[in-house]
């Protein structure tokens, strides 16, 4: 009997040694916990931001979506020979005979020179709660051709058909543009109809030139009025090429495979200037459709395009999303401060208390969240913020007995939600910033506990 009653009393002794080791397991794994509603508000995220997608792509559809011109290029049809072998029966026998065809191929050519200047008018379309930037464009478009050389595609002369010839421009979305186009080649006009000669582009604008000869090869010039949404691109498809454009949008992102060669970004809106060569692209000035590695096509074009991508200043819930991955750090701070206190103070602070704390913790993601649909993201945070640190304040008067205990809380969550905040405003030096503020946090938190042991507890 004495030996069982000292069995209980050493195991009675243990529990309370390690009460601290088994209360810090157990706030472990209820942050742990925390993290299912943490989970459900993110997937909550994720599907807001699809509703997003769908009523912005809906939107723009109706409009016109991005758009990406491509062009001006010449193309010249020709004639040329093959021979092949056919086979025939004479008097019961197969023989073969070799015949020659004359097939058409189309052989294409860049302009020297290609400038664009013009003007892009933005605004946005709203359905509901969301936004989808879309822009009406005008378009100077001007360059010079030089008079095709055949002998380098070994094609001769005689057998170019200049009466079938045309001018083609693969434009991304035609429903975009706004009139009649025309393209100026020399002092004749011709009138543009919708169709494409470049592969892999279903959209597009071709003039037939009728009258075209190789003395009659000269400068080109048009006027564009396009809409689209998101962006606008261009194509390098000049030896030389200038394209400038101006638009009243504050938050424009340059992009593709040319960066501007001067830019400005002002409170009024931007200017840029692109001044690109041909060395960089991946296409040659001339090519033909027989020769499928040479030939102008999509893929070739595309991987050249440079331009201009209208954002929305501020994604509200690309900073939702990145505020939610500093979840568990966020409930990891504000226990420690509790258990701290209970540490300290010998105070007993319930599993549900703990519990109700961080759903209140929680709710800021949520509130944050709901909150950034209809108001600028630094009033949704503030606001969640609020609401969720008035919420844990008041239900620490009464959890940590003392007013001075529950105002500590306080500053600890202000000081908390305050890192986070510049942390999601900051682009480049976030990590360098969140990984100091950990740092510090630690070094405060083994500061306050080194002699945890040792120190007299206050009633």
């Amino acid at each position: 009997m004495e030996t069982i009653v000292k069995s209980e009393s050493t195991l009675e002794l243990f529990f309370q040694r390690q009460a601290m080791t088994f209360k810090l397991a157990w706030i472990a794994f209820l942050v742990l916990v925390l993290l299912i509603p943490v989970g459900m508000v993110k997937s909550l995220l994720h599907e807001r931001t699809g509703r997003r997608d769908a009523a912005v792509s809906e939107m723009t559809f109706s409009w016109a979506g991005e758009q990406t011109i491509a062009g001006p290029v010449l193309v010249i049809p020709y004639r040329y020979v093959v021979k092949n072998w056919k086979e025939e029966t004479v008097n019961g026998k197969p023989e073969r005979f070799e015949v020659e065809e004359t097939l058409t191929a189309e052989a294409f050519f860049l302009p020297d020179s290609m400038s664009i200047e013009g003007s892009i008018e933005p605004s946005l379309l709203h359905r509901g709660i969301y936004d989808a930037v879309v822009y009406n464009g005008a378009l100077e478009i001007s360059g010079q051709f030089s008079p095709p050389d055949f002998t380098e595609l070994d094609i001769d002369p005689v057998n170019v058909l200049w009466d079938k010839s045309s001018v083609t421009f693969a434009i991304q979305d035609l429903r975009g543009a706004a009139e009649m186009l025309t393209v100026t080649i020399g002092d004749t006009p011709y009138e543009f109809k919708p169709g494409s000669k470049l592969t892999g582009y279903s959209s597009g604008i071709i003039a037939r030139l009728p009258n075209l000869s190789r003395d009659s090869v000269s400068d080109y010039r048009m006027h564009l009025e396009i809409k689209g949404s998101r962006g606008i691109y261009f194509t390098p498809v000049g030896k030389q090429n200038r394209v400038k454009l101006s638009s009243p949008w504050t938050a424009p992102s340059f992009q593709g495979s040319y960066l501007p060669t001067t830019r400005g970004v002002t409170d009024d809106g931007f200017e840029a200037l692109w001044e690109v060569s041909w060395y960089g692209r991946g296409y040659p000035q001339q090519s033909t459709n027989r020769d499928s590695s040479c030939a102008l096509n999509a893929d070739r074009l595309s991987g050249s395009r440079f331009g201009v991508n209208f954002i929305v200043p501020l994604d509200s819930y690309r900073m939702v999303e990145r505020s939610i991955k500093y979840a568990a750090l966020f409930i990891i701070l504000v226990f420690a401060a509790f258990f701290i206190f209970e540490s300290f103070y010998q105070l007993k602070i319930h599993t549900i208390q703990y519990t109700l704390i961080g759903v209140a913790l929680c709710l800021f993601f949520l509130a944050v969240l709901s909150l950034s649909e209809f108001f600028h993201f630094f009033y949704a945070y503030w606001t969640g913020a609020l609401a969720s640190a008035l919420l844990v304040i008041l239900y620490s008067l009464s959890v940590l007995k003392r007013a001075v205990r529950a105002a500590t809380v306080g500053v600890i969550l202000l000081a908390t939600y305050t890192y986070l905040y510049v942390i999601l405003q900051l682009q480049d030096y976030s990590l360098l910033f969140g990984t100091v503020g950990l740092f510090a946090a630690l070094a405060v938190v083994m500061y306050v506990t080194n002699k945890m042991d040792a120190v007299k507890r206050m009633p």
